[in-house]
């Protein structure tokens, strides 16, 4: 099953040279392009492909406000950001419009597949500099006290996350803490509820926020 692809760019030329790096991709197709935000959701919800590589820099709508308009019509596909900004405020605002990953077109033809794979895996794509604006800001959050996540879960859930963010399957969860795989779904599903997040790329988003991974 090849991933089917929503591009949009508002540049025909960036467009055609990403659809060249993609469709050579035996695991990954562009099934529709865009050349605004506005027009990546009307193809988003025409052709409800499994993820969507947005431009930052576009007319009518931008790729963070077609993100988080996508993410709401549409809460299964993945986004991915791609864009010329090596730029912190831009890298948090894609994280927080439900972006799995923020891609620089300066290498897109290092990073783009790895990213695309990564985000139909359900894991988070981070290019060096951006994780380490990540630590950074946690850093600064933590010296200053506040926006730090509160202590809303037990331990034996914060393990739970800890191995869920690290990438193990429930069943090898199970085997690491000796219990059940049963019981493992079972806080997982409550980890979800309590900290009001929907699939394993948010928990591990959480995770990283708390310090209980390295990006």
């Amino acid at each position: 099953m090849k991933t089917r692809i929503l591009l949009a760019d508002d540049h025909a030329l960036v467009r055609r040279g990403v659809r060249l790096i993609l469709d050579n991709e035996p695991d990954l197709t562009v099934v529709a392009e865009a050349g605004d935000g506005a027009e990546a959701i009307t193809k988003a919800r025409a052709e409800q492909p499994d993820l969507a590589i947005l431009d930052i820099a576009m007319p009518r709508l931008t790729g963070l406000q077609a993100a988080r308009e996508l993410s709401k019509l549409l809460p299964d596909l993945r986004i991915l950001i791609l864009t010329m900004y090596d730029n912190e405020q831009y890298f948090f605002e894609a994280l927080k419009s439900g972006a799995s990953g923020y891609v620089l077109k300066s290498v897109a033809d290092r990073d783009l597949v790895e990213a695309c794979r990564a985000a139909m895996r359900g894991e988070p794509f981070l290019y060096p500099g951006a994780v380490n604006s990540l630590i950074r800001n946690y850093l600064d959050r933590a010296r200053e006290g506040g926006g730090i996540p509160s202590r809303a879960i037990t331990d034996r859930e914060e393990e739970i996350l800890k191995l869920v963010a690290e990438g193990h399957s429930s069943k090898e969860i199970g085997d690491m803490l000796f219990i059940s795989v049963k019981t493992v779904e079972r806080h997982r599903a409550n980890l979800l509820q309590k900290l009001g997040l929907k699939d394993r790329l948010e928990l591990t988003r959480y995770a990283i926020r708390a310090g209980l991974i390295e990006p």
